[in-house]
């Protein structure tokens, strides 16, 4: 059968972008805890090849990562669970929106959810 799988858990890759160094370790612990494999990039650093991108919620960086990683499901990271963010993250274009403390079940479901096959963007 010819095709292009989706990723398995353990061929996964993430990209960090922009994360405070303490969120981005637990960040990390999680994901390498559901077999992903993370990488922590720096402004420079934008050709790591990735399924994913997680970054934080500052307007800013968000908007940086969506405009660097056009294409690459970007989540949204908060220490806190807001629901302004979450709804200003989304309409930005984030894929979707996380708050610590991170749990293996729910950033294995975001793994599941955003790479499991590319997504079509439909202009409104």
């Amino acid at each position: 059968m010819t095709g292009s799988n989706p990723p398995t858990p353990h061929s996964r890759k993430a990209l960090l972008f922009g994360l405070e160094e303490a969120l981005a370790s637990s960040l990390l612990e999680v994901l390498s805890h559901c077999g992903c494999r993370a990488k922590l990039a720096g402004s420079e650093d934008t050709r790591h090849p990735a399924d994913i991108v997680f970054c934080p919620a500052s307007p800013d960086l968000r908007r940086a990562a969506l405009a660097r990683f056009h294409g690459l499901p970007v989540v949204v990271v908060s220490r806190l669970p807001e629901v302004e963010g979450w709804l200003d993250a989304l309409e930005d274009g984030a894929a979707d929106y996380c708050a610590a403390p991170f749990e293996p079940v729910q950033l294995k479901w975001l793994l599941d959810t955003h790479t499991r096959h590319p997504k079509a963007f439909v202009a409104a």
